[in-house]
């Protein structure tokens, strides 16, 4: 069964992206959020695999989404995704319970060795 996966990102094309990147490489995209609180509500409702999720969105930051997911579900497997010199900002986010980050712009590779080394850490 493919591994689920939620989107965060406030960019349309940025989540567009990262969905043809997870279809291609085998999973299921469960969902899609434009902003933290979104994604909170989704994260409750669909209980997915993965997360990517953005650091910086409105009404909610990736870092606030992140800490609320966490609160409720330790195990959640959430990546962060960054600009470059976003660096503090992944520190805290990993700090906070992140298990991986990517960087923008996204490689395909990348974004799935990423997302399957998460996995992995989740289930060993």
């Amino acid at each position: 069964m493919a591994h689920r996966v939620l989107i965060v990102d406030d960019a349309l094309f940025m989540r567009t992206m990262l969905r043809d990147i997870f279809v291609l490489g085998g999973f299921e995209v469960a969902g899609e959020a434009s902003d933290g609180a979104e994604a909170v509500r989704i994260y409750r409702a669909l209980r997915p695999d993965l997360v990517t999720m953005d650091l910086v969105m409105p009404n909610k930051s990736g870092i606030e989404a992140l800490v609320e997911i966490c609160a409720e579900d330790p195990d959640a497997c959430i990546v962060m995704c960054s600009a470059l010199g976003q660096e503090d900002l992944v520190r805290k986010a990993v700090q906070a319970g992140a298990t991986d980050y990517i960087v923008k712009p996204f490689r395909q590779e990348r974004v799935l060795d990423v997302a399957k080394r998460a996995l992995s850490k989740g289930e060993g």
